[in-house]
């Protein structure tokens, strides 16, 4: 018989009971959907990731002492309890080749108030650069400039999140709030940039000048210091690392390399993508558990079925089936479920990643490869647990097939 005819037949066999038939794929459809589903989010979180990497800036640089790592008994600057100067900003920018903004960090938190408005948040001392490297942008009003940095001037930008709680619908340039009691003019509030990497609002926060920070709102015994560079290109970022590390250690005599870290955007990402990743992994290795208890479906059912149709088998190799044409039609019955099970699933996969897209308000993204696996994998299940009920089948006993009631 030719394979058309047996295909013909499976199919036939298979429509003599549509509710069964449909119950069998059920497994099918729910895992392929389920590995779909979970991949999306796992590709949505990646996405996101990129994203809040991205909102960093262009080709960051981050240089922290690495406290954990530093044993040396180097006398570190006169009240700062940091390895880290003013000095070594003012060194990477002018001795270090392919960088283009370095910025001091200071950061501290403190009670904002706007009238009978308060709000607690962190305060960031910065240089004019930090703006370049982050780039970040004003909605309203305008940045502080090199000019209000060298003069300690009380001005600041505040993020989105301060504005709308200490301001409401009011226009916060020009305002005057008070960080610690200490006036402070608005000169502008910036584009929303969301959640960085670790989850915190980038909003909530207000920027000034580093020297004005240092002066007004800083302790006098700590004075932690990171420095943000950017560099040319992307290309030059492990050339600059390397180069920020050896005059740090060239500056500050008797120190390691262990006790800077010089970290970038992409070991943020490296790290975040990791763990994402994994949790796809994880989430769609679950997820398959269904496609597996699926295909344990399609064996029970086609056993079941060989066992209600043994007469009909003998029939057949009566009038000259081969055991070929027999396992063949059990063997795509078996591939026919499936397939059909893997379409349905795919468009279940597809209205799920969208319902929980739009539940969690988080971007997810079905890729063509997360459908052709989910696809491949239920068709390699379908032959796979076809395959003994199907030889069963094959080697049936022509008279005892005959004579079966």
């Amino acid at each position: 018989m030719s394979v058309f005819g047996i295909i013909r037949i499976a199919l036939k066999s298979l429509t003599r009971n549509k509710t069964r038939t449909f119950l069998t794929m059920l497994g099918i459809i729910i895992g392929v959907a389920a590995v779909i589903t979970m991949l999306a989010i796992g590709q949505g979180a990646k996405k996101i990731v990129e994203d809040q990497v991205n909102s960093m800036g262009t080709n960051v640089i981050m240089i922290t002492v690495n406290f954990t790592q530093s044993g040396s008994n180097v006398r570190q600057a006169a009240g700062s309890g940091n390895l880290l100067e003013l000095a070594d900003v003012e060194a990477i920018r002018n001795q270090v080749d392919r960088v283009l903004y370095a910025s001091p960090v200071y950061n501290t938190f403190g009670q904002l108030k706007y009238e009978g408005n308060n709000w607690r948040t962190g305060v960031m001392g910065v240089d004019a650069d930090y703006f370049f490297i982050r780039d970040m942008k004003v909605s309203s009003g305008d940045l502080f400039h090199a000019s209000d940095v060298e003069n300690g001037a009380k001005v600041c930008v505040i993020g989105k999140t301060v504005a709308d709680n200490l301001f409401g619908d009011i226009d916060p340039v020009d305002k005057i709030i008070r960080i610690r009691n200490i006036p402070f003019t608005i000169k502008g509030v910036l584009v929303s940039k969301g959640q960085n990497v670790m989850g915190s609002d980038q909003d909530d926060t207000v920027i000034a000048p580093y020297t004005t920070v240092y002066a007004r709102l800083l302790g006098q015994h700590w004075r932690n210091m990171m420095v943000l560079v950017s560099a040319q290109s992307k290309e030059d970022i492990p050339l600059v690392q390397q180069d920020i590390l050896d005059l740090l250690q060239g500056r500050h005599r008797g120190t390691t390399s262990e006790e800077f870290a010089v970290r970038t955007q992409t070991d943020l990402a490296d790290t975040a993508n990791k763990v994402s990743n994994t949790l796809t992994i994880l989430l769609a290795s679950i997820a398959g558990i269904s496609l597996l208890v699926g295909g344990i479906g399609i064996m029970n059912i086609m056993l079941v079925s060989v066992t209600e149709r043994i007469k009909e088998i003998g029939i057949r190799m009566a009038v000259g089936a081969g055991k070929r044409d027999v396992m063949l039609q059990f063997i795509i019955e078996a591939a026919a479920i499936s397939i059909m099970g893997g379409f349905l699933g795919i468009l279940l996969g597809f209205g799920a990643a969208k319902v929980v897209g739009d539940i969690m308000k988080w971007s997810v993204a079905v890729t063509p490869w997360s459908v052709l696996l989910s696809v491949g994998f239920s068709m390699a299940i379908g032959v796979f647990f076809g395959w003994y009920p199907a030889s069963k089948a094959a080697n049936l006993n022509l008279i005892d097939a005959l004579r079966y009631e």
